[in-house]
């Protein structure tokens, strides 16, 4: 689901303060794309599954930045109808309460761990 050594490598490069910035930024970003995806704009989807992708990817969340990879591909081959959003935003969820889950036990100021 979430690709522990690249959210551990994003955090080691730009340290916690800055990765918190980082992730709040993410999900701001994210969760509005994620309001206005729709199957009606094949191009718009296929344009916001790519930008999901991309920052799922760079963040770590695998299982999501699959799911818009495939559902990117099936819109830019006029198969929007095929794009399941439902499972899209199943997956950004587990994973970002995945990764608030671990956040919150490492971050705490007894736990400073690595995650995962």
């Amino acid at each position: 689901m979430l690709d522990w050594n690249r959210i551990n490598e994003l955090r080691g490069e730009v340290g916690d303060d800055e990765f918190q910035l980082i992730l709040e930024l993410f999900l701001d970003e994210v969760e509005g794309v994620i309001m206005r995806l729709s199957r009606r704009d094949v191009l718009q989807l296929e344009t916001d599954l790519h930008f999901l992708k991309g920052c799922a990817w760079n963040l770590g969340f695998t299982d999501f930045g699959n799911l818009c990879d495939a559902g990117e591909r099936k819109a830019a081959g006029g198969r929007a109808a095929e794009v399941d959003v439902e499972s899209l935003l199943a997956s950004y969820s587990a994973s970002k309460q995945a990764l608030m889950r671990q956040l919150d036990a490492a971050l705490r100021p007894d736990r400073r761990a690595r995650l995962a």
